[in-house]
């Protein structure tokens, strides 16, 4: 992974990050966060794949009031990286990086829930 793909997966990781508590653009969503972390590393197919697979999940949550629901920001982020890293070493395949990253999603989502 070159420098300028690194700093661009920060700056969508920024985005989703501050869009989970903002709640305004929508970068927060699974689909917008693993597409866009897909679109920058050129695994824009599998980055698709993931946030949909992510989304489906996520379907129900929803910031309400002042509760604010666990960061599925966070957790997608890191999936999809997962996925990226796993992807560009050469030994994995597509089926068992994204099904990787959606169990590490789940472990980070479901367990940081109070």
């Amino acid at each position: 992974m070159s420098i300028i793909t690194i700093v661009l997966i920060i700056i969508v990781a920024l985005l989703a990050g501050m869009e989970g508590i903002l709640d305004e653009f929508q970068f927060h969503q699974p689909l917008v966060a693993c597409t866009l972390i897909g679109v920058v590393s050129g695994h824009a197919t599998e980055g698709i794949i993931l946030g949909g697979s992510l989304q489906m999940i996520a379907l129900g949550w929803a910031n309400v009031g002042a509760a604010v629901a666990p960061d599925a920001a966070l957790a997608s982020v890191a999936s999809a990286i997962i996925m990226v890293l796993g992807l560009e070493g050469g030994s994995t395949d597509v089926q068992t990086a994204i099904s990787t990253s959606i169990l590490y999603w789940c472990c980070c989502y479901f367990l940081a829930r109070p």
